[in-house]
């Protein structure tokens, strides 16, 4: 019984308009974010299905696969009409589910370039750094990435996994238009830099907004709501997120056309705030 749905359904990245569901896709690759998935013809048929659910944003990285979820993207959807394609760098990767900094100006440089070449683009609409890389001084990482901006190489700039204070130093260099952190109903460690985000019109993106299913798993809470809305607790699990900040927009992942499908009805399922509370509580219990 989804109550009606009041839920702001887009937030604004520069003139576009981006729906607030959008598309991580770390999970269209091998075990341990690694090599090609088992099934590249069903992502495919994933990809190309999301401009059909609404789904007008995706995110990838040069390190997913390495590089088999940029090109995936490629060849399903360019010319990439009415879609935004972020796609990050700074993240290296030495085998399965093993990752590194490395924010060497340089480095960065030629992971752009590349990550320009597989996806068939002359501008990359959304590039974030995956990770400040604390080997390099911070401000020489933002000075490199604000000179991408300036000749023309990405349109719009984000970063991941970063506290209030990267925010607010990188703004010297370039304006923030986007912050992924890890946060979930289980997981709200950047609780301030939501609120900061919130409040200063940044596009804040919950990475393992699911936190891989495991969620229902650790409280009977979750089940419940998802009882009383006829809902999937991943789906209320969503919703919450909606509901927490007009400036989140989820990326759940999936390789399954039906999971992503699924998660997409979270749009439909307006939160009371009763409920809505209940679950922040007693998930914050077990933090």
């Amino acid at each position: 019984m989804s109550e009606l749905n009041t839920i702001q359904t887009h937030v604004a990245l520069g003139d576009r308009q981006l729906y607030r569901i959008g598309f991580g896709s770390m999970r269209i690759t091998g075990a341990g974010v690694w090599g090609q998935p088992n099934d590249p013809a069903h992502c495919l048929e994933l990809l190309r299905r999301l401009p059909e659910l609404g789904v007008n944003f995706i995110d990838t990285a040069d390190s997913y696969g390495p590089n088999v979820s940029e090109e995936l993207i490629r060849d399903a959807l360019h010319l990439y009409k009415g879609l935004t394609i972020a796609t990050k760098a700074g993240l290296t990767r030495q085998g399965p589910n093993l990752w590194a900094p490395v924010g060497r100006p340089e480095y960065l440089r030629q992971s752009l370039l590349m990550s320009l070449r597989r996806l068939n683009l002359e501008q990359i609409d959304l590039w974030q750094l995956h990770r400040i890389d604390p080997k390099v001084p911070r401000d020489e990482q933002f000075q490199a990435v604000a000179e991408f901006q300036n000749e023309g190489l990405i349109k719009h700039i984000g970063l991941s996994e970063v506290n209030v204070e990267d925010i607010k130093e990188a703004q010297k260099y370039f304006k923030v238009d986007t912050v992924q952190n890890q946060f979930n109903l289980l997981n709200r460690q950047y609780e301030q830099e939501l609120d900061y985000c919130t409040a200063n019109n940044v596009i804040f993106i919950p990475w393992y907004p699911l936190a891989k299913n495991a969620l229902a798993g650790k409280l009977d809470t979750l089940g419940l709501a998802a009882q009383k809305y006829e809902a999937t607790p991943n789906q209320i699990a969503i919703a919450w997120l909606l509901k927490r900040s007009p400036m989140i927009l989820p990326i759940p992942g999936t390789s399954k056309v039906k999971h992503f499908e699924e998660n997409m009805q979270a749009m439909n399922i307006h939160l009371a705030d009763e409920d809505f509370e209940l679950l922040a509580n007693a998930y914050k219990a077990l933090a």
